[in-house]
């Protein structure tokens, strides 16, 4: 029963090749698009963390702050 789950009458070594192939694939990428998001993010707070009132309104009027705001935690 459970050899034939592993060998698939043949096709085995294809099918769970190409499932660890994509699975190692998506595992790195989430790992590098992590890894990247935390910089940013660190960037983001260093720059604009201890802002005064006024330049805090600026920074949340710009498009891409808000976008980036609306993901992290308040500040």
């Amino acid at each position: 029963m459970i050899n034939e789950l592993f060998f698939m009458n043949g096709y085995g070594i294809y099918v769970w090749s190409a499932f660890v192939f994509t699975f190692l694939s998506f595992a790195s990428l989430y790992v590098v698009i992590r890894i990247q998001y935390i910089k940013e993010r660190e960037k983001f707070i260093t720059k604009f963390g201890n802002l005064n009132p006024e330049r805090a309104i600026f920074a949340k009027s710009q498009s891409i702050n808000r976008e980036i705001l609306s993901n992290t935690p308040r500040i």
